[in-house]
């Protein structure tokens, strides 16, 4: 089995929507296994309360979990042009395997969400690209060939660097179908991507 690991923070709603789009691709190829986790929340409850936080139950990661997974695939909100300061500090706890290169050669992608179409969304998910290159991950975007991007009908989210959608600068528009297609694409995308890269490792390895 390949196993895929998507992992996000969202403090309103739109990236776990987003992320569980992903899950769905990813799951659509045979041979996938696919778990859905989120870094943990750094926010103290008070101000989580008195911002409308959306409460999450899905299981939190570590650190540690990353190496047991074929691709990863993040997503994050957008706070002043780059990542969350939570998918970050994450990130940062991470030191121990860019250390044992233990996620050299697995791949990674990025989906985000955006107050605005001019709000930073391309530069967050080209920037959250740059520290999972440090770990030496292959980074997978999202492709013309979702030609849902391309569209000049309405607002959409994403880009080729990665799935994506556009909040609003109140957070009250939630993902569009668009959107979402967008988010399956890319799930099955880094899927098939890992598979095909897991099945010349253990072609490889019996050689």
């Amino acid at each position: 089995m390949t196993r895929v690991l998507v992992l996000y923070y969202s403090s309103y709603g739109h990236v776990r929507a987003l992320a569980r789009a992903e899950v769905e691709g990813a799951r659509s190829v045979p041979g996938t296994h696919v778990d859905l986790r989120r870094a943990p929340e750094t926010v103290p409850e008070e101000i989580q309360r008195t911002a409308g936080f959306q409460p999450d139950d899905t299981p939190v990661a570590s650190p540690s979990d990353l190496e047991a997974y074929d691709a990863i695939i993040f997503g994050t909100p957008t706070r002043f042009g780059m990542m969350a300061g939570q998918m970050k500090s994450f990130l940062d706890q991470a030191g121990g395997l860019w250390a044992r290169n233990a996620l050299v050669g697995k791949v990674a992608a990025v989906f985000a969400s955006t107050g605005s179409q001019h709000g930073g969304h391309e530069a967050t998910l080209l920037s959250s690209q740059i520290p999972l290159q440090h770990f030496g991950m292959l980074i997978a975007g999202m492709p013309y060939t979702f030609a849902g991007q391309t569209t000049a009908e309405g607002i959409v989210g994403g880009a080729p660097y990665g799935a994506g959608t556009i909040a609003g600068a109140d957070g009250s528009r939630m993902p569009t179908e668009t959107d979402l297609a967008g988010a399956r694409f890319q799930g099955a995308h880094v899927a098939r991507i890992a598979a095909r890269l897991a099945g010349g490792k253990l072609a490889e390895e019996a050689a």
